[in-house]
C-alpha cells in the first residue's frame, strides 16, 4: 500500500481546504446575484424594446394618418375660399352664382367631416405617442438599472478574482513540498470525487463523506501505520488521522 510521510498527509488537508475555497470562491464568481438580476431586466428590456419599436410605427402610421387629414382640410378649405371670393364678385350668371353657393353648401358640410377625422386622427396619435414615450422611458430605466448592476456585478467579480488569485498562490506554496505520488493520488481521486480528495478522520467519521466507519475499517486504520496511505471506503478520500483541528 502506498505511503507518505504523515506531515504531507497532514499538510494535504490544508491543500484540501485551499481547494475548497477555491471551489466556493469560483461558484459565488458564477453565481453573483446580480448575473440573475442582469438576466431578468435584459428580458424585460428586450420586451420594452419591442413595444417601443411597434409604438414608433404605429406613430408613423398615425403621423401620416394626421398628415393626409390635414392636407384633406386645407383642400377643402382653400376650394371653399375661391369659391367664397368668385361669389363675393359677384360676376357670373345668376345659375353659377346659385352653384357656387350650393358647392360652398357642401364643401362646408366635408370640411366638418374632415375635420371631425383630423381631430380623431390628432387624438389617436397623442394617445400612440405617449405609450411610445412610456415605453422608451421605461426602457431607458432598465437599461440604467442594468448598467448600475452590471458596476455591481464586476466590482464584487474584481474582489472575488483577487481572492481566487491569493487562494490559487496559498495552494502553489501548500502543494510545492508534497511528495508527487501523494498529490497525484489526490487530484485523480479529488477529480472523481467531486472536488473532495482529502478528509480528517475525526473519531469514527470521514469528514469528506461525514460518513461513520465501521469497526472491523476503522480498527484497520486505526491500526495501520502512521506513514500508511489510508481510504475511505464510502466516499475513497485520503483519510488522514489525528489532524490538527
Amino acid at each position: 500500500m502506498a505511503t507518505a510521510p504523515v506531515a504531507d498527509q497532514q499538510q494535504l488537508l490544508k491543500v484540501q481546504d485551499a481547494d475548497l475555497r477555491l471551489k466556493q470562491a469560483r461558484h459565488r464568481l458564477e453565481t453573483l446575484p446580480q448575473i440573475a438580476h442582469i438576466a431578468e431586466l435584459a428580458g424585460r428590456a428586450k420586451d420594452l424594446q419591442e413595444d417601443a419599436i411597434a409604438r414608433g410605427a404605429e406613430v408613423s402610421d398615425l403621423r401620416r394618418d394626421v398628415t393626409k387629414a390635414e392636407d384633406d382640410v386645407q383642400s377643402v378649405r382653400s376650394r371653399a375660399d375661391r369659391d367664397t371670393a368668385r361669389l363675393e364678385s359677384g360676376s357670373g350668371s345668376a345659375k353659377d352664382l346659385q352653384a357656387l353657393q350650393a358647392e360652398l353648401e357642401v364643401l362646408k358640410k366635408r370640411q366638418g367631416d374632415l375635420e371631425d377625422i383630423e381631430l380623431e386622427a390628432m387624438e389617436r396619435l397623442e394617445s400612440a405617442e405617449k405609450l411610445h414615450a412610456e415605453a422608451s422611458s421605461q426602457r431607458d430605466a432598465i437599461d440604467s438599472q442594468i448598467a448600475e448592476l452590471e458596476a455591481e456585478r464586476d466590482r464584487a467579480a474584481a474582489e472575488i478574482h483577487e481572492e481566487i488569485a491569493d487562494i490559487e498562490a496559498e495552494r502553489v506554496r501548500l502543494a510545492e513540498p508534497l511528495d508527487s505520488a501523494l498529490m497525484s493520488l489526490y487530484e485523480r481521486i479529488r477529480g472523481n470525487n467531486g472536488g473532495v480528495g482529502a478528509a480528517a478522520l475525526r473519531g469514527p467519521t470521514c469528514l469528506g463523506c461525514n460518513m461513520t466507519l465501521n469497526p472491523g475499517d476503522l480498527q484497520a486504520v486505526n491500526t495501520a501505520a502512521p506513514e500508511q496511505i489510508v481510504r475511505c471506503e464510502d466516499c475513497g478520500s485520503i483519510l488522514v488521522r489525528k489532524a490538527d483541528a
